[in-house]
């Protein structure tokens, strides 16, 4: 063969198979410094963190957080820190486990579980990030209609070609994609800062409730239709999203690492759980703010409407908010339009997420890729059917009918969030556990293990146990004894499948984790054996 063919570039089918990296393109692309100071070399490591983040402050979070204030004062903080310490934990595991494995998620599960198993457990995931995906759309639309005033339908459409944006990032490098990120993500703090800081909260309730107490997950009192428990389980259910393990385990790995020196593995290690941890306290801040908005920017009972459309109108009604300084900026129309301007910065971050992650997911689970535009093409169009069929039942009706019925879909997509999840932590906790898997020095400590454990038992009850109620809300709030009835049977078969299913999960993995350990203990053996000779 000659060196001309050799220097040929292989050309590239739309979909092809894939067996190598994880996001191969990017794997390992990105220089650390070596023996450097702390600052500079947490900097170099930076970025990741900011991804993940995204998806605890992505739109669907918004309404959960500002109705939870609404209804119930200060006392769901607490909900939304435990979620961002469970966050902070899950997404550390993540990143370990594919920094130490040099396997994403997906890829981890697909080596440990059954052909079967893996399939179901894709297709699982793929239905979760599309669910995550309609409320992008959603609040990607509402933003471009508050903001320009373009209508639904259109600004619906608009979002498919966010594709372009994503083909733009490819070519500019990750580094710079991670960049911008942080950007949006400072906007976005930055606009429910200010909304905050001259709203002038009572800073003692704020603290105080930080700190659970026995009201926290009560079933009453019941304020519109929202009791504590049911108010929790929305902002649990909108923070703790599967995707981002699949994600964080892959982009963990962009660093260049020497996986041959043991102390360069615990660098990466411990860098890229304070790039996690840091860029998850940001999130956090978000999703308080957004509940101390409930409270304190609005008065208490004022927003009636807590989709989009009523939150940009509340923030521009004098008579909703709740002090003088609020009125006179709120009469400038400042305060909606950045509100406005924080939710497309929003829908924009998750879109470059989504997309990373779906590769993540089809390589690992089914070993197929294809162009990243082309992923985000399908996923989102796929996305924008029920969106678009919301918009055209709705467009005779009056606009609290179009609005109420795009915010009940975008609250009701969530709940496949809600069966998808123990399949990422669960198969996440275990492997993490086993030395096999990550070997002894990189294996959960105890007391990480003890965490992972009650995290991921406690999330996944929760989960379960809000599923009737949320499947309820599908049928509206003027549902039929009957309607509610086969909510609840449908509840049940569906918590006795995930039930089934964690079962069949648990065993291919403990199968799984049994052989690769004798394999190890025979390797050890033979190496003892070798020795002595």
């Amino acid at each position: 063969m000659s060196d001309n063919k050799l220097n040929v570039p292989r050309k590239h089918k739309l979909i092809e198979y894939a067996n190598g990296p994880s996001l191969e393109e990017i794997n390992g692309t990105v220089a650390v410094p070596k023996g450097k100071g702390f600052w500079r070399t947490l900097f170099a490591y930076s970025g990741p963190g900011a991804l993940v983040a995204v998806g605890y402050m992505d739109p669907g979070n918004w309404s959960t957080s500002i109705t939870g204030g609404q209804n119930f004062q200060y006392l769901l903080m607490s909900v939304i820190l435990m979620s961002s310490l469970i966050a902070m934990l899950l997404q550390y595991m993540a990143a370990k486990l594919g920094i130490v494995s040099q396997m994403d998620l997906a890829q981890a599960i697909r080596a440990r579980t059954s052909k079967a198993l893996g399939i179901v457990l894709w297709i699982l995931t793929e239905l979760a990030i599309m669910a995550t995906d309609i409320a992008e759309v959603i609040g990607a639309a509402i933003a471009l209609y508050l903001l320009f005033h373009i209508p639904l339908v259109i600004s619906v459409f608009i979002t498919v070609f966010d594709v372009l944006l994503l083909l733009l990032l490819t070519k500019i490098g990750f580094r710079k994609i991670e960049a911008i990120v942080v950007c949006l993500i400072l906007v976005i703090l930055l606009v429910f800062v200010y909304q905050v800081a001259l709203s002038n909260p009572n800073w003692g309730s704020v603290f105080t409730g930080l700190i659970p107490n026995g009201e926290t997950f009560s079933s009453s009192p019941s304020i519109g239709g929202q009791t504590p428990l049911s108010g929790a389980l929305g902002i649990i259910g909108a923070t703790v999203m599967p995707h981002n393990l699949y994600l964080h385990s892959a982009i963990s790995q962009t660093r260049e690492i020497d996986h041959n020196d043991e102390e360069s593995v615990a660098q990466t290690v411990k860098f890229s759980a304070l790039d996690s941890n840091i860029q998850l306290t940001a999130a956090f801040f978000v999703n308080a703010l957004l509940l101390i908005m409930g409270v304190a920017v609005f008065k208490t009972g004022a927003v009636k409407d807590p989709s989009f459309f009523g939150l940009f109108k509340a923030l521009s009604d004098t008579s909703m908010l709740s002090n003088g300084v609020l009125i006179s900026v709120a009469k400038s129309g400042v305060l909606s339009v950045l509100f406005a301007v924080a939710l497309l910065a929003s829908g924009q971050n998750s879109t470059i997420t989504g997309t990373l992650t779906g590769q993540v997911i089809m390589e690992g689970f089914v070993h197929m890729r294809m162009p990243l535009w082309l992923r985000r093409l399908v996923t989102r169009l796929i996305s924008v059917i029920p969106v678009l069929i919301c918009v055209m039942l709705t467009s005779g009706k009056s606009a609290i009918a179009e609005h109420t019925a795009l915010n009940d879909l975008m609250n009701n997509s969530q709940v496949f969030l809600a069966f998808a999840l123990p399949f990422s932590m669960l198969p996440l906790l275990m492997m993490t556990d086993s030395s096999a898997e990550m070997g002894k020095r990189f294996k959960n400590s105890l007391w990480v293990k003890v965490l992972g454990w009650i995290s991921v038992i406690g999330l996944t009850y929760l989960n379960l146990i809000g599923l009737p109620g949320q499947i309820e809300g599908i049928f509206g709030d003027n549902a039929t004894k009957s309607q509610l009835s086969a909510a609840d049977n449908i509840a049940y078969i569906l918590i006795v499948a995930v039930l089934a299913l964690l079962v069949w999960t648990v065993f291919d993995l403990r199968r799984s984790n049994k052989k690769y350990t004798e394999q190890d203990l025979l390797i050890q053996k033979r190496a003892e054996e070798a020795n002595h000779e």
